[in-house]
């Protein structure tokens, strides 16, 4: 292994803005957690990770510009996150996270934000174009347990066919179970071929 980015990174329960200092990451929101009245009122769990994504006045501003008020919206929504090495806390530049790109906009997006009582920076937003995966045929585990009733020499014709490229990730979770019934559908070996 020679990527030194897995192990500089801080540990912790939340994401930071240390965590990309290798670079932005793009995220997909899979719920959010409002307490106000906290230090940090806002908790969004993304795909793929245990640690939250805790967004600051700014970046919490930002979401509400862009996808309104309603959190319960951005489930499923993504986003790209980067460190912005000039965020001050304290008079002091630390570092923090910013927003760059986001779903489920039509169009480039400015907003004036408040960098500080008498001071105010434009705070440019990109529309994120995400790929959707391909969904699976309803019926993926019907398909691959009917090609594995034919025998094993279908089911590896079938799991090399467009057909069962499309469906799998089901057959690949069944995979065991797949294999013995194709070996069950196979025909007995003949006893009296010759031997080779």
């Amino acid at each position: 292994m020679s990527d030194m980015s897995a192990v500089i990174q801080p540990k912790s329960d939340q994401i930071n803005a240390d965590d990309m200092i290798s670079g932005p990451m793009t995220v997909t929101i899979t719920g959010v957690k409002i307490q106000p009245g906290q230090d940090q009122p806002v908790s969004v769990s993304i795909a793929g990770t245990s640690k939250v994504w805790r967004p600051c006045k700014t970046t919490a501003r930002i979401l509400v510009a862009a996808w309104g008020a309603d959190a319960n919206q951005y489930i499923g929504r993504s986003l790209t996150l980067y460190r912005d090495p000039k965020v001050k806390w304290g008079g002091l530049e630390v570092g923090g996270i910013r927003i760059s790109h986001m779903s489920h906009m039509d169009r480039e997006m400015t907003l004036m934000m408040t960098v500080s009582k008498a001071n105010r920076q434009p705070a440019k937003i990109k529309p994120l174009q995400v790929t959707e995966a391909p969904q699976e045929p309803a019926d993926a585990l019907q398909q691959a347990e009917t090609a594995a009733r034919n025998g094993t020499a279908s089911f590896r014709a079938w799991w090399s066919s467009d057909a069962g490229k499309a469906c799998r990730a089901t057959a690949t979770a069944n995979l065991d179970r797949l294999k013995a019934m194709a070996a069950e559908a196979d025909p007995p070996p003949d006893d009296d071929a010759p031997p080779m």
